[in-house]
């Protein structure tokens, strides 16, 4: 049972984490919505947003972000929540914000293959790894498909695409339907597990393979011209005679022959 209340309980703060995200991305889309991060602290919970245009968030004095914390604590039933703010300094490799972008320029009528080519160009220009993007929906005519434009290289599954792989998505409609827009983002100067780097013996403080050559050569030489000192084999035990009883029997023989 307490198994159960627990699962019950995690799904439900996941449940109420997802409506939170699209009530700030709904509210904040104009600002440049880049993502939203939890965090649980002893006085509350901590609600980090991050956005492209700072002011257009907090508003003047405080005035947007004093009505966003109150929503979230009336509405949603956080407990004490504390909203912050972080400005996102290059908007093209928040996958979030990309995603908006291109959602954005297929409802203003671009054709997909520019719009879709161009977001990862975009992306690539500003120094990421690499970028897929991933459209699905009714694109041109009448069925459903997906359209993907990849450039540089690209994690799908994995502990490497969890740990350096940033997802976005957002939604386009148009007049055929509803697509489907999605950004994933390699981010730039990430080191993948079989990239291995090859540092010289010089640069890293060790000797040249030549000097280790010739001290091993001079060891070996001064091993050989050590004399072998001659080992004696050792008196047995029982072959050895102690002075003091040596003496002794001296003198009984001497008493005898006196005698």
């Amino acid at each position: 049972m307490k198994q159960h209340n627990t699962i019950r309980a995690f799904i439900h703060r996941n449940v109420e984490r997802q409506l939170v995200r699209e009530y700030l991305l709904r509210e904040t889309e104009r600002a440049g919505f880049g993502g939203l991060s939890f965090n649980r602290t002893p006085e509350g919970t901590k609600v980090t947003l991050r956005a492209e245009q700072v002011g257009r968030v907090i508003g003047r004095r405080g005035k947007i972000i004093h009505e966003l914390q109150r929503r979230l604590k009336n509405d949603f039933f956080l407990e004490n929540p504390h909203l912050d703010v972080e400005e996102v300094t290059e908007s093209r490799l928040n996958a979030q914000i990309m995603a908006s972008r291109l959602a954005s320029s297929l409802e203003r009528g671009w054709f997909f293959r520019r719009a879709g080519h161009s977001t990862a160009q975009n992306v690539m220009d500003a120094g990421a790894r690499g970028c897929l993007v991933i459209l699905s929906g009714k694109i041109t005519g009448a069925r459903h498909r997906v359209e993907k434009f990849q450039q540089g290289h690209i994690k799908f599954c994995g502990e490497t695409a969890l740990e350096f792989m940033d997802c976005g998505f957002s939604t386009a409609v148009k007049k055929l339907g509803t697509v489907g827009c999605t950004v994933r983002i390699m981010r730039p100067g990430v080191k993948l597990p079989h990239e291995i780097m090859i540092v010289e013996r010089a640069d890293s403080g060790l000797p040249s393979l030549a000097e280790v050559v010739m001290i091993e050569a001079s060891d070996e030489e001064t091993v050989e011209e050590m004399p072998v000192l001659s080992e004696e084999p050792e008196a047995d035990a029982e072959d050895e005679v102690d002075p003091v009883v040596e003496k002794t029997a001296g003198i009984e023989d001497q008493t005898q022959e006196e005698e």
